[in-house]
């Protein structure tokens, strides 16, 4: 009985000293484990990997668990909700396809100061005022004519914002006065990754930004 219960131990220690050692991968591809996946993107240049290292801890920023309310894993009709492996591989495609754009769907000082790399910031308030979204949807690639939004060149956005309890990139796509459904935006081209930053950081997934 001791025996084994040394050769347990033994295997434990084995299997920590591995994660130490930095044996940690992103996810699998074609049998192929990736282990990092470096990224140029919106000026930005950056090494995808997880922190695996004893002793490391979530941001406090997301530590705590007094937040909203939980968000629904159907945002809405035709919308995909994403994890973080489709929104790795959606960033390494937006390296090269100027169609998918990568958005940081938070107020600007949650985007200072603690952010996903290679991110672009449209706040889901500017949503509220006709005047900012229209804006925006001429940036996402939407065009006026006739005083009809055409969708056809529209860009494939892929927003997060806090976690699976925030409401920010729910408001941006559905729920704010001029939402992006809304206004007629194709729910085919919006990618919701509801764990945003309170899953990203719980992975050890790379941040950037004041507060960091």
């Amino acid at each position: 009985m001791f025996k084994k219960l040394l050769s347990v131990v033994a295997v434990v220690a084995m299997s920590a000293s591995a994660l130490v050692a930095g044996d940690v991968y992103l996810y699998k591809e074609g049998g192929k484990k990736i282990k990092e996946v470096k990224i140029n993107l919106n000026g930005e240049k950056f090494t995808i990997k997880r922190i695996q290292k004893a002793g490391n801890k979530i941001h406090h920023l997301y530590e705590t668990t007094n937040r909203g309310i939980i968000q629904p894993i159907v945002l809405a009709k035709g919308v995909e909700t994403i994890g973080e492996i489709e929104f790795i591989k959606y960033m390494k495609k937006a390296q090269h396809d100027k169609n998918i754009l990568i958005v940081d769907s938070r107020k600007p000082g949650w985007h200072e100061r603690l952010r996903i790399p290679g991110t672009v910031n449209y706040p889901y308030p500017d949503f509220d005022e006709l005047d900012d979204a229209e804006s925006n949807l001429e940036d996402f690639g939407a065009v006026k004519k006739n005083g009809k939004w055409d969708f056809s060149k529209a860009k494939t956005i892929v927003a997060y914002c806090n976690g699976f309890w925030c409401g920010q990139t729910p408001g941006m796509f559905k729920n704010s006065k001029h939402s992006l459904l809304k206004m007629g935006y194709p729910a085919s081209k919006l990618k919701y990754y509801r764990g945003g930053m309170q899953a990203w950081t719980a992975l050890g997934l790379p941040v950037v930004g004041s507060g960091k």
